[in-house]
């Protein structure tokens, strides 16, 4: 079982910069791809953007690139999504999710609460 703890969201004016971490409690986080996901209200969640187990592969959704970026730091178990030049349309809740696989397509078993992000015009 994998726990997630989000932090890093808030409000803040378009074109603002925030990070959001995801905080993972388990040992082997390494062994996890992670993933960020979006839901605003009234719409579907939004695949935002992913990363691998070791990092070396990422995957970030055209409606956010190139303003966001993920990463990770497996000696701290937690993975990041820097948002950079954002927009209102931005505005959402951001939950990152797990899955036990290495590359970050499939399907992800491990969600935490949800961080919510609010850009103002």
């Amino acid at each position: 079982q994998v726990q997630l703890v989000e932090s890093g969201g808030g409000l803040v004016q378009a074109g603002g910069s925030l990070r959001l971490s995801c905080a993972a409690s388990r040992r082997t986080f390494a062994s996890n791809a992670m993933g960020w996901f979006r839901q605003a209200p009234g719409k579907e969640r939004e695949f935002v953007a992913a990363i691998s187990s070791s990092g070396d592969s990422t995957y970030v959704a055209a409606s956010v690139k190139p303003r966001f970026t993920i990463s990770r730091d497996n000696a701290k178990a937690t993975v990041y999504l820097q948002m950079n030049r954002l927009k209102p349309e931005d505005t959402a809740v951001y939950y990152c999710g797990a899955r036990d696989g290495k590359t970050w397509r499939g399907l992800y078993e491990y969600w935490g609460q949800g961080t919510q992000v609010t850009v103002s015009a």
